[in-house]
């Protein structure tokens, strides 16, 4: 029952993150969906991982392979970050579009690690079986 409660943690605050980046693109003030590009990221993010996990034999120590996809994982999620920043600062979109897609990226970036923890474990209830 414990796994179901972590899901639906997961999946409200997933749909927060999205409302968040929505909200950036979707507002009369603001009014440009450019923004939407961070979707991509987010898709993007998890699979250096999830490869690297599928590849690694030995999960305990570091190899090059886990070491190589977080360091891709990393550059994606800087990525994610620095998209909405270069549209403000080259007048795009507003400011406050973009606060509200880094707080949407904070949030789904979130999640997604909170995925990774509770159900990326080698237990019994892993995220293999969703």
């Amino acid at each position: 029952m414990a796994g179901i409660k972590a899901l639906v943690a997961l999946s409200f605050s997933g749909a927060l993150g999205l409302t968040f980046l929505l909200l950036g693109c979707a507002l009369e003030q603001f009014g440009q969906y450019w923004p939407m590009f961070v979707l991509i990221f987010y898709i993007l993010s998890p699979l250096p991982n999830l490869i690297s996990r599928r590849h690694a034999y030995d999960t305990d120590s570091s190899n090059a392979c886990k070491e190589l996809a977080y360091f891709l994982t990393t550059g994606i999620v800087v990525s994610a970050y620095g998209l909405p920043i270069v549209l403000a600062r080259k007048e795009v979109i507003q400011w406050g579009a973009c606060g509200l897609v880094m707080a949407g990226n904070s949030v789904i970036f979130l999640t997604i690690l909170g995925f990774f923890l509770i159900f990326g474990g080698g237990d019994d209830f892993s995220w293999e079986q969703w």
